[in-house]
């Protein structure tokens, strides 16, 4: 069964400037050897990281018009920073993965099963 293993962090100009580039490269090295992790045990199936919500375009209904506008949804502590889908037995398996995220040290990685999916 496929998990997505939703990545939320807090905005980047919530670490000090001094502090940011050390940490940002850190975080990502461990991301890498954790997705290395994922691959080595063959439960890795794709990923993404996606680009700041300064990028981001939404969509909404209003009345008959649909708005676009510039930026995500909602303001919000913490942002989707990206993903990885998992091939695991079971939703124990997946969370095993999903604690081991360098994420969860400083934000939260939400684990949501494929559609359809028994719990």
């Amino acid at each position: 069964m496929q998990y997505a293993l939703l990545f939320y962090n807090p905005p980047l100009e919530t670490v000090p400037a001094s502090e940011r580039e050390d940490r940002v490269t850190e975080l990502l090295a461990d991301m890498l050897a954790w997705r290395k992790e994922l691959e080595g045990a063959g439960v890795f199936r794709t990923g993404l990281r996606l680009a700041g919500v300064d990028a981001a375009t939404s969509l909404r209904r209003k009345g008959d018009d649909v708005l676009v506008t510039d930026g995500p949804f909602a303001e919000t502590k913490e942002i989707l920073g990206g993903l990885i889908v998992v091939e695991c037995a079971d939703l124990d398996e997946a969370l095993g993965w999903a604690r081991r995220c360098p994420i969860v040290r400083i934000g939260t990685v939400e684990v949501r099963p494929e559609f359809g999916a028994a719990r």
